[in-house]
């Protein structure tokens, strides 16, 4: 017999993009962080990730939350919006002045100046790091600056509940773009900590992010959340999903008559909580669910493409 887990006083998140509907990788992220959450007591919240206002499509929030709540997933109070929370932003920014600098570099300067890339990662290689103020007084007359972390080769270390520890040297990471919009990192860190969020559960793809983003944490008081980074899914030429990949998303399944049951059955599957054809409930699931059982590779997403 299952018990009901003590209500924790901390929350975990699903935080979409509202740029397009979410695809069986989407989803089974939002059913893992759902089930991480609900398995530990734990309060689950929705935030709509709009501040990349060129890439936000309308309607598509709430077509992100009609097909999360179609397959049974609960939220709990009202979704956070960060278009609406440029303050809070701001706010955090100012508090974090004397570890920031101002960048004139664009993108394609930065990817032809990182040409030695730390590992896997491509880090900011410093050129704005060290400007003088008359360097930056002239620079200011062609260019809007974007605001970086000064993060002085700090190290970080993060232990993720799949991953174990992680460490690495921080970025100094874009914190507001030069437009003046707040940047991703410092957004996240900020609406997490103003939420009680004190466990992150998303794509395997976003660990090397967790370090910056719980050193951005403690610089402004905050302690990290916990993080679980899991493995993504994938088409069947090893690409990370997109909705080009055939019947991936619910409206797609839709139209080859199956529904979010089958859904469902399909990524209880790829986590090994249900046998093929199984169809289960969000209830089964969460007696089933063990963490630490849960598949580390990529997830390939075949046999579901359309006939058109």
């Amino acid at each position: 017999m299952s018990t009901v887990p003590q209500r924790s006083a901390g929350a975990g998140r699903y935080a979409p993009s509202p740029t397009g509907e979410l695809h069986l990788g989407n989803l089974r992220t939002a059913l893992l962080a759902w089930l991480f959450a609900r398995s530990t007591g734990r309060r689950f919240l929705l935030r709509i990730e709009d501040l990349d206002a060129s890439r936000v499509r309308p309607g598509m929030a709430e077509q992100q939350l009609a097909d999360l709540t179609a397959l049974g997933l609960t939220f709990d109070g009202e979704p956070v919006v960060q278009s609406q929370r440029l303050a809070a932003y701001r706010e955090a920014l100012l508090k974090l002045a004397d570890r920031t600098y101002e960048c004139f570099c664009s993108r394609r300067e930065i990817a032809e100046a990182a040409s030695a890339p730390h590992g896997s990662i491509a880090r900011y290689p410093g050129t704005c790091r060290n400007l003088t103020e008359a360097e930056r007084l002239d620079r200011r007359l062609t260019r809007r600056p974007a605001v970086r972390l000064r993060a002085d080769g700090a190290v970080q270390t993060v232990h993720d509940l799949l991953n174990g520890d992680f460490t690495t040297e921080v970025d100094d990471v874009v914190l507001q773009r030069n437009d003046g919009i707040p940047a991703y990192n410092l957004a996240v860190v900020v609406d997490d900590a103003s939420s009680g969020v004190d466990q992150v559960v998303r794509g395997d793809d976003l660990l090397p992010a967790a370090a910056t983003q719980a050193f951005l944490a403690e610089s402004l008081g905050h302690q990290p959340p916990a993080y679980a980074h899991v493995s993504l899914a994938v088409s069947a030429d090893g690409r990370r999903l997109a909705k080009r990949d055939g019947a991936v998303t619910l409206s797609q399944l839709a139209a080859l008559g199956l529904g979010p049951d089958a859904a469902l059955a399909v990524m209880a599957q790829s986590l090994d909580m249900a046998a093929p054809g199984e169809r289960v409930t969000l209830d089964v699931l969460l007696e089933r669910f063990d963490p630490q059982a849960l598949p580390r590779t990529p997830w390939v997403v075949a046999g579901l493409r359309s006939s058109t």
